[in-house]
């Protein structure tokens, strides 16, 4: 008879890894995820759809350490428990009812970028590299001996969501590698040195604020971390929100005093603060593409002004400046 796993997992990551599970020839007698959130934009796979296609029970509590869920899960009898992508932490009562352990799929290098939304931290901050790690589940969150790792890049222009499709593909080449391993008791586990990275928290639509005050790249960065299909960076000047959707960073200098908005060859771009500029791909306002001649009707002027995040110079700049 084939081992027994309970999975707790939502997004595409919990898709796939039940996906891979089921492959593996585990028997999946219960699957915990989440319901939708209907304020959020849900572009990725349903696990609860997936357990449909496989008719495996599936619930979802609002808590897990809801009584009648650490019943339920005990009652499934599971050898196993993975958790892929749950938006929750898992506490001691149910991480001891599995008698060969509970096990999580992370989405960077442990342990770096502990804790939420890592691969948009990963962008924000500039990393060239992150990852998938599988390691055992302990009371602290993202603390767990770790199991094994599977490396992704991230190309200067990637943005999260791009990276988010290469880490679904690492999870499952990772898990195709691992689990076999600690199925047949031949995996190794290594403590993490914990001293070695940082725990992160969750991000808000607020946090995509831009300050003209960084640099190219950071402000490229964070345009990436939070492009679509997250809620995406802005900046607010002469009354408006304008949202900055998209960008390109090629390391050019540039073209005239910073910080300001405008068009060149009929592409707009950002002078930042440090002497170089970015191409802004997709602009943005109330939702709607905001195009060149949009935007000169909207601003009257060839060049927008750009606040920095502390607003110290909003009084001595004015809003419209001379083109190039």
């Amino acid at each position: 008879m084939s081992e027994r796993a309970v999975v707790f997992g939502y997004h595409e990551v919990g898709a796939r890894g039940l996906d891979v599970l089921l492959e593996l020839g585990l028997r999946i007698p219960l699957v915990v995820t989440h319901e939708d959130d209907p304020t959020e934009s849900r572009w990725f796979a349903s696990v609860r759809e997936r357990c449909d296609w496989h008719r495996i029970p599936v619930i979802t509590p609002e808590q897990p350490d809801d009584p009648s869920l650490i019943e339920r899960v005990r009652a499934a009898r599971p050898d196993w428990i993975f958790s892929f992508y749950y938006r929750r932490l898992l506490g001691p009562a149910l991480l001891a009812l599995p008698p060969r352990g509970a096990f999580n799929l992370h989405g960077s290098l442990l342990p770096r970028y502990r804790g939420r939304a890592p691969i948009n931290w990963a962008v924000l901050h500039g990393e060239r590299v992150t990852g998938a790690s599988l390691h055992r589940m302990v009371e602290k969150p993202d603390a767990g001996a770790l199991i094994d790792q599977e490396a992704i890049a991230i190309l200067t222009n990637d943005t999260a969501a791009m990276v988010f499709g290469k880490l679904v593909c690492a999870a499952e080449t990772l898990l195709l590698r691992a689990v076999p391993r600690l199925l047949a008791g031949t995996h190794e586990e290594r403590p993490l040195d914990l001293a070695a990275g940082s725990y992160f928290g969750g991000r808000r639509p607020a946090d995509g604020r831009l300050d003209w005050g960084a640099s190219a790249w950071q402000v490229h960065n964070l345009i990436r971390a939070v492009a679509p299909p997250y809620p995406g960076a802005f900046t607010e000047v002469a009354g408006h929100r304008l949202e900055l959707l998209g960008s390109h960073f090629m390391g050019e200098a540039a073209r005239g005093p910073a910080p300001r908005l405008y068009w060149e060859d009929a592409r707009c771009h950002a002078d930042c603060a440090d002497g170089q500029r970015i191409r802004i791909t997709r602009l943005a306002l109330a939702g709607e593409a905001l195009d060149r001649e949009r935007f000169h009707a909207l601003f009257g002027c060839a060049a927008l002004a750009l606040p920095r995040a502390d607003n110290s110079d909003a009084r001595v700049i004015p809003s419209c400046m001379e083109s190039t």
